[in-house]
């Protein structure tokens, strides 16, 4: 077999083209002392096995060698010593017949790509959107999804957060469950359809960020361990399957393999970042705990351009935003699920399952918004445990704030969406504190025009894996009591049933019919980005104080007297006679003038009077409204 005298690889492993147009093959099979690439023809009746060639066995259990006739576009799949089954490549850049079928060799770099120079996201100042390609359209591809990058561009939003893409077995799914690591799924398109939607995004000045899923691989369709057994480690378990070995025997190349695997997305895909799934689902008992690592190569593979890593810590541990030389990890953002959890049950007074330690007060929503998480180490009872780590010092904008998301939207028992499980008012007062709030906004694809269509769990799998499935749904969704109740439990959609994924896609005639949401967002979107003191307000000194019940009042603390009062009120009208909260208190020789209202007839309100008079404050209910300096007397902007 001929070979290359210096292959040229950009990583570790896979199918890599050569400048000659040649293809050099790498694989990691330590137990198998024989591998070969096995080419497939493409008949009318599916991929069809062809010709075979062997590789070279390398030193640490690597295969290798540049194949003869082996191109870009060449099907191929791997045969290991005594085994009859053809194995799809572990790193594999497309799978255009999914994970059980033939890879497909990829020529990353022939994309024309348009966004030389690129270079907009970093943690400071975004509003990110999370989407899932599939539901986001009713096509449900990239080119499809690209279509809207404008409208979301002129909403307001600065990056989006993709769902995972990693190729996954089924016609539908959420993408937790991936199986090929590097290969974006074939249900949304082609790899370069997703690299032309980077670049179209860029070109709108949107940001993109990959969710990727580093701690589990799914259940079906996954090889890896046929491989090589050391992929996974029974030292430590996760609730979803097999934990990666990140520390044992063996652990190098693993460790290599998905550290390559985030600086691939970023580099061949220009990704702007990473969202990193469930961190506390990462064992490493090593010196270079993983997370540390995959921080430090995703922004090492950047070449000096911006990029931000985010994670998902379900139990809040906040030195993971911490620098390293302050034994922290680095990471760039976390998610904040206290300020859901408290928005949430002032909006619906639900106080079931995670719901338990949260009262919705204007105090928890103050802190949220001053401090990030509201457990920083005290104990939780729902968990029967401390929650949290010490947050203080730690900049606003890191905290990723939320009042929907992937998860939280199908919690709500049949999938509905939050404006639907409470007053029209409520919503549009939470709403305004959650966009103009110094964290970084994060909106569930659909949030922003209020979208009457539900998101529910949905994952296309075989029918024993599926009926286990229909059954943990079920009894992952009673720890909520109403949830729990005969009459729920018959409306759970069963996650299989196609008519859950179909009806969990976004319909944008919903624009029209909730425009006055849609008008909300935008507005507020608007003043966030272009008011000179809320777009600081991350960074500028912020006080909040409890006016009511259900009052609160926050206070921006701006240059030269031109202070921002966000006043809250999610109960009954208010009467502040006297109101002795110097929060409240103007400049010497000023007025409150009113900026904005959620009380606007164009979101439905009811319209604004003064709500500073000569006898105190009245501040209406269920509303927000933002105040700043005016001159004596006057008290409408």
């Amino acid at each position: 077999m001929a070979q290359h005298s210096s292959p040229h690889r950009r990583i570790p492993v896979g199918a890599e083209l050569q400048e000659d147009g040649s293809v050099h093959f790498r694989v990691w099979a330590p137990r198998s002392s024989t591998v070969k690439v096995v080419f497939e023809d493409l008949t009318s009746s599916g991929p069809r096995e062809g010709a075979s060639h062997l590789l070279t066995r390398e030193a640490g259990g690597y295969h290798s060698g540049i194949v003869p006739g082996a191109r870009a576009g060449t099907l191929y799949r791997y045969r290991l010593e005594g085994k009859d089954q053809l194995l799809p490549d572990p790193a594999s850049r497309f799978q255009p017949f999914g994970p059980r079928g033939p890879s497909e060799v990829i020529a990353p770099f022939s994309f024309p790509w348009t966004d030389i120079g690129w270079n907009v996201v970093t943690a400071v100042g975004q509003v990110l959107y999370e989407m899932h390609v599939g539901t986001f359209t009713q096509q449900g591809t990239w080119e499809a999804a690209a279509r809207e990058l404008h409208e979301l561009a002129e909403t307001g939003i600065t990056a989006l957060e993709i769902m995972p893409v990693a190729d996954f077995p089924g016609k539908f799914g959420w993408g937790y469950d991936g199986v090929n690591m590097y290969a974006p799924t074939r249900l949304y398109g082609r790899p370069d359809d997703f690299r032309s939607f980077v670049d179209r995004a860029h070109a709108e000045g949107i940001g993109v960020i990959l969710d990727v899923v580093f701690n589990h691989l799914g259940p079906d369709g996954n090889y890896l361990k046929e491989f090589a057994p050391g992929y996974f480690t029974h030292r430590h378990t996760t609730e979803w399957g097999d934990a990666i070995n990140f520390d044992g025997e063996d652990s190098g190349p693993v460790r290599e393999y998905f550290l390559t695997n985030a600086c691939y997305w970023l580099t061949e895909f220009h990704l702007d970042g990473l969202r990193v799934d469930a961190t506390q689902a990462f064992f490493d008992d090593s010196d270079d705990h993983i997370l540390r690592a995959i921080v430090r190569e995703a922004h090492a593979a950047a070449k000096g351009k911006s990029v931000v890593v985010i994670g998902e810590s379900e139990p809040q541990r906040a030195e993971l935003m911490r620098p390293v030389k302050e034994r922290g990890f680095g990471m760039d953002m976390l998610w904040n699920d206290d300020f859901h959890h408290t928005a949430t049950v002032a909006l619906t007074g639900r106080t079931e399952a995670y719901f338990t330690d949260y009262l919705g007060t204007p105090q928890e929503l103050i802190s949220s918004v001053k401090w990030g998480y509201l457990f920083q180490g005290q104990r939780y009872k729902w968990q029967r445990k401390p929650r949290g780590s010490n947050a203080w010092g730690i900049p606003r904008y890191r905290f990723v704030n939320y009042l929907q998301n992937h998860d939280q939207v199908p919690n709500a028992g049949i999938g509905r969406r939050l404006h639907l499980l409470t007053d029209p008012g409520r919503f549009r007062a939470i709403t305004a504190l959650f966009l103009l709030g110094p964290g970084t906004p994060l909106l569930f694809q659909g949030e922003e025009f209020g979208a009457l269509t539900p998101f529910h769990y949905f994952a296309d799998h075989h029918d024993a894996l599926a009926k286990l499935i229909v059954t943990g749904r079920k009894e992952f969704l009673s720890q909520f009591r109403s949830s729990a109740t005969p009459e729920i439990q018959a409306l759970i959609p069963d996650p299989g049933d196609p008519w859950t994924f179909q009806s969990s896609k976004l319909n944008f005639a919903d624009r029209e019919k909730s425009k006055d949401i849609y008008q909300l967002h935008r507005d507020l979107l608007q003043l966030r980005h272009n008011d000179p003191v809320l777009k600081r307000g991350a960074e500028c000194m912020l006080e909040g104080a409890v006016l009511a019940d259900e009052a609160l009042v926050l206070r921006f603390f701006g240059d030269r007297e031109d202070d921002r009062l966000l006043i809250v009120n999610l109960g009954l009208d208010l009467h502040l006679d006297p109101a002795p909260e110097p929060l409240l208190a103007p400049f010497d020789g000023k007025s409150w003038s009113i900026l904005w209202s959620s009380e606007d007839p164009r979101y439905g309100g009811h319209g604004t009077p003064s709500i500073v008079p000569e006898t105190g404050w009245r501040i209406p209910g269920h509303a927000t409204f933002v105040l700043m300096p005016g001159e004596k007397g006057e008290t409408h902007g």
